[in-house]
């Protein structure tokens, strides 16, 4: 019990928690220089080394990294756990110092999820987390880096959806969103999942007889498209919803992505239903010929 009790007091009544505001000087990362520099250069070296390594090793080779990716997969793992534990318990701290708040704005605790109140600022314990959140999006946009060593191949697909994911919690923070609670509260979740499959077949443990990891992102992604009916709804009922400009703005971006997922995966899809019907073409002439 005493235990749980100073897991609470770090995650939610810490002085930095508390105390965290967005903007300030000791915070890394929290200008847009800093954003559209790190972008660049994210972007930049990403093509810069898949291009060495093709003059390097044109055959396409995969290149081993030993454990690498397993560290990787473990090190998002323990962030994803960490931040969805902290902004589910700082959520609830925040919901109990906020009453007198939600009562005078007239709203309950599951509108508060989906629909900050006009005027709410970047500061005090969820926005901790999302800080971290954000932080933790550089860690999570090494994953193209790492396939392009073990796969050879550069997806700019990746390139631009880890740009995206960099760039829409950065401005979570920058307007103080709506929403971005239980965003974060599902993509941690499902990444602590995903990155928990892709450590145990890393380390050699047999993979699933189905495409996990794409159907958490399917799952995911049809989350953020459901969640704008909600959003809207209590932004029309309650007055508005803080930074809801952003969060306009960070909905067409999903879509974009969205687009481009589902797009993506047909295009494999028609691939190899075209290989397939190519080899059944082929083993029924075999069979025919034989026959004859």
């Amino acid at each position: 019990m005493e235990s749980l009790s100073r897991l609470v007091y770090y995650f939610s009544e810490h002085p930095a928690v508390v105390g965290f505001r967005w903007g300030q000087v000791q915070w890394l990362g929290t200008t847009w220089f800093f954003l559209f520099s790190s972008i660049a250069f994210y972007i930049s070296f990403a093509l810069i080394l898949h291009a060495i390594l093709l003059l390097l090793f044109p055959k396409r080779r995969p290149l081993p990294l030993g454990p690498i990716p397993a560290i990787h997969s473990l090190a998002m793992v323990i962030i994803s756990a960490v931040v969805f534990a902290g902004i589910l318990i700082s959520s609830a701290a925040e919901i109990r110092d906020l009453q007198w708040m939600l009562r005078r704005y007239r709203t309950t605790p599951f509108q508060w999820l989906f629909c900050f109140p006009i005027g709410t600022r970047t500061s005090g314990r969820v926005f901790f987390w999302s800080y971290l959140y954000y932080l933790s999006r550089f860690l999570h946009a090494m994953r193209p880096l790492i396939s392009i060593f073990r796969h050879r191949r550069l997806s700019f697909f990746n390139l631009f959806n880890h740009s995206i994911l960099i760039f829409t919690s950065f401005l979570w923070l920058e307007f103080s969103q709506s929403f971005q609670v239980l965003a974060i509260l599902l993509t941690t979740l499902v990444y602590s999942v995903v990155y928990g499959y892709r450590f145990w077949t890393a380390i050699g443990l047999p993979t699933a007889c189905f495409p996990l990891v794409m159907n958490c992102q399917i799952i995911l992604l049809g989350f953020n498209l459901i969640s704008n009916l909600p959003v809207l709804l209590f932004h029309h009922i309650n007055g508005g919803c803080n930074g809801i400009g952003a969060w306009i703005f960070n909905s067409l971006l999903n879509g974009a992505i969205l687009f481009l997922f589902l797009s993506l995966h047909v295009k494999k899809h028609l691939r190899r239903s075209k290989i397939n019907l190519a080899a059944a073409r082929d083993g029924l002439e075999v069979v025919r010929e034989a026959s004859t």
